[in-house]
């Protein structure tokens, strides 16, 4: 699950999400989240046809679990 979708669920914003993790990660399992390569994001976009000019500036974290 991207960071956007966790946050939209929590109904915070992704920042206060990826925030929040950063400042709690000794707390999760090292496998709990990773970050996309510029590779998989650049797939991710194609296959969702979203715009170049919109939306996430930064590759998301993925959760695992």
């Amino acid at each position: 699950m991207l960071d956007k979708d966790l946050a939209e669920l929590y109904q915070v914003t992704t920042g206060n999400l990826n925030k929040a993790v950063n400042r709690n990660i000794k707390r999760f399992p090292d496998d709990f989240m990773f970050r996309l390569t510029n590779e998989e994001f650049k797939n991710l976009l194609f296959q969702n046809g979203t715009a170049s000019w919109g939306g996430t500036r930064l590759t998301p974290n993925a959760f695992t679990e």
